[in-house]
């Protein structure tokens, strides 16, 4: 007995390790967000946004370089010092710093850094499009897995019904009270819902593998789904205005945001180009020094020291640059940028129209089914006595078998019906909630 408990206490403990709970929607949702293969290279680019926003501000700063120099020369060559030719072997060295500012460039660097911010914050939201795009198919998939989940459970109540059925037939059949016919039928009927079953559980089986493909879960995982259901049916009816859900959306759902966002990178871009047209305004600075050495022949050069302080010159320069003619290169980047700033304003105009479409659908789509669901409630309770007077007749040999199937199959298809309306429900419900700004898995 002793034995027995500690086995007993270990599998317990072993489950425990390494069973956890039904997965819930919003749990899948947040997992496949995390870990999906496009929310990952979206946040690269994101990455890479940034840097081009830190490439962007540093060109603000001036450009500095420093130099440095040897060279040995032997054989006929020029003395630096008389400008003679000589025969000598001889070693100099030059060091030097340089630095340049652009002043003025027709706001080419100011704009391109704004595009460069207004293009990481973009970036910043179509890693969100993601995220949302990936939770979005997966709560799709996981209503799907729901809704196959329960329909393979009529499919079982359904069988279990029919078999009874053909069980009463046949001890009515040997009793006389029905014939061979009634028997056949209910065969056939038993062996329809068989195939019903084993039919809705590959399509539940189906939609559990594409569940897991769009959360990007590992097969040796787990993965149990917890019920969904509606709490309060009465409510169902929201009284949300879809216009009023609609300008809510353009105030937080990353579609808007960057749609929006692209405009305004287009419209910066199209003010840099136009600096292109402008003078261009520098300083330039630098300061150098030199060593040079006589190795062979010659008199003895000063030391390094002397020299280089000796040789130490200085420069500031000041540079204008007018473009005046460049084969029409820079009136055409004008015009490209131009172009591509109207197609942004086209593709912002017709993300909001899409987005608006779907707010609406969504809204309205989720009224009808809420308006549906209560609708198929009062039919599936009127079905269900339906159905259970029509058994108790077809027990007292009031009905033929034809009629009580139909009675069964019209109980049954309310089932159904009711629960796809439920899961369709669920599913529009959460869009709607998306749309306000909420999260999804949240």
């Amino acid at each position: 007995m002793k034995k027995f408990v500690i086995a007993l206490s270990i599998a317990l403990a072993a489950a425990s390790a390494s069973g956890r709970n039904p997965w819930t929607m919003e749990e899948c949702m947040a997992y496949a967000a995390e870990h999906s293969a496009d929310v990952e290279q979206a946040r690269w680019d994101l990455a890479s946004a940034s840097a081009d926003k830190d490439e962007a501000l540093a060109a603000f700063f001036p450009s500095v370089s420093a130099q440095v120099g040897g060279q040995f020369n032997w054989g006929r060559n020029i003395d630096p010092e008389t400008n003679t030719y000589n025969n000598v072997t001889t070693f100099n060295n030059g060091y030097g710093v340089y630095a340049s500012l652009t002043l003025f460039d027709g706001g080419q660097t100011f704009n391109r850094y704004k595009q460069a911010r207004v293009e990481r914050k973009r970036s910043s939201s179509s890693v969100d499009m993601q995220r949302d795009d990936r939770a979005i198919a997966t709560m799709m998939a996981y209503v799907d897995a729901v809704y196959y989940r329960g329909s393979v459970k009529i499919a079982e109540d359904k069988l279990a019904q029919s078999k009874g059925v053909l069980t009463l037939t046949q001890r009515q059949e040997e009793l006389g009270i029905k014939g061979l016919p009634d028997v056949a039928e209910a065969k056939a009927t038993v062996a329809g819902d068989e195939y019903n079953l084993v039919n809705q559980q590959n399509l539940y089986t189906q939609a559990m593998l594409k569940l897991r493909s769009h959360m990007n879960l590992p097969y040796e995982e787990q993965l149990e789904l917890d019920s969904v259901a509606i709490s309060d049916i009465n409510a169902l009816a929201g009284g949300d205005d879809a216009e009023v859900v609609y300008t809510m959306s353009l105030m937080s759902n990353p579609v808007a945001r960057e749609a929006e966002l692209g405009v305004k990178a287009s419209e910066y871009a199209y003010k840099a180009s136009k600096g292109l047209l402008f003078p261009t305004i520098g300083i330039n600075a630098g300061i150098s020094t030199s060593y040079y050495k006589t190795i062979t022949g010659g008199s003895a050069a000063p030391n390094f020291g002397e020299q280089f302080r000796n040789n130490r010159g200085e420069y500031v320069s000041a540079t204008i640059s007018i473009p005046l003619f460049s084969n029409l290169g820079r009136i055409s980047s004008v015009r490209r940028a131009r172009y591509a700033k109207n197609k942004a304003v086209s593709r912002r105009d017709e993300q909001l129209r899409k987005l608006h479409d779907d707010v609406i659908s969504a809204v309205t789509d989720r009224d009808g089914y809420a308006m549906e669901v209560m609708s198929l409630n009062t039919k599936v309770e009127a079905d269900r006595e339906a159905y259970e007077l029509n058994s108790r007749k077809y027990e007292e040999g009031l009905i033929t078998l034809i009629d009580r199937q139909l009675s069964a199959n019209t109980y049954f298809s309310s089932r159904l019906s009711l629960l796809q309306k439920q899961m369709l429900y669920i599913l529009k419900n959460k869009l709607v909630d998306y749309y306000k700004g909420n999260c999804l898995w949240m």
